[in-house]
């Protein structure tokens, strides 16, 4: 997966807390750290596809004194962003944390991560094509564990695919639990829970190819 876009660059506007990238992570944030306050104890599976540098669910972790019970895995192209993902998680002390370079677009990649509690799909959606969109919503339940919960993101830009993807997530068994758009920025964050019954990962598929 190469599109030319620097993907290691593309994480600089975090560092402006007022930006709407760093918005964006903020509300994921929230709701990555509420889904673990509502299964205090339990064992959890985190997988995050297109993971950048992690700051999405390594900053949670970090937080909390509970950060051993999730096992995660994140799948990310860029060496550079492999690179900060692991020595954050290794900052952090989350030895349960596992960082894999490989494409996230190629269903092989979640071998030994898939079926998980919690996917995170941040900045995923917005890069590829409506039918590539499609068809990774359609793989979900290969991803997902029973109950398993849904993070996603994706920009409401015009034409705004954010009605469709709704409706395609309920159309695979995912029953919507937020939709965030909030006034003044483009982007929007959405949750579900998966509803339905967890499929056989077939590891010769293919979902996405980034294309931004």
């Amino acid at each position: 997966m190469n599109d030319g876009k620097d993907w290691y660059a593309w994480h600089s506007p975090y560092a402006d807390e007022g930006s709407p990238l760093a918005r964006r992570l903020r509300l994921v944030q929230h709701h990555v750290a509420t889904w673990l306050d509502e299964r205090p104890g339990k064992p959890a599976s985190v997988v995050s596809m297109c993971a950048g540098q992690g700051r999405d669910i390594l900053d949670v972790l970090a937080s909390r004194p509970d950060a051993t019970r999730a096992e995660v895995t994140l799948i990310e192209w860029d060496p550079r962003n492999v690179a900060a993902a692991r020595a954050r998680a290794a900052t952090q002390n989350l030895d349960t944390v596992t960082v894999i370079q490989a494409d996230a677009g190629d269903l092989a990649s979640y071998r030994q991560a898939a079926p998980a509690d919690l996917v995170i799909m941040a900045g995923v959606l917005g890069n590829i094509s409506d039918a590539d969109a499609h068809a990774t919503i359609n793989a979900l339940p290969q991803l997902c564990a029973a109950d398993a919960t849904v993070i996603w993101t994706r920009t409401r830009r015009a034409p705004d695919l954010t009605p469709r993807i709704r409706t395609w997530l309920a159309d695979a068994g995912f029953a919507e639990q937020a939709f965030h758009a909030p006034d003044g920025v483009l982007f929007s964050v959405g949750v579900h829970r998966f509803a339905g019954t967890t499929e056989q990962l077939d590891t010769n598929g293919k979902i996405f190819k980034f294309i931004a």
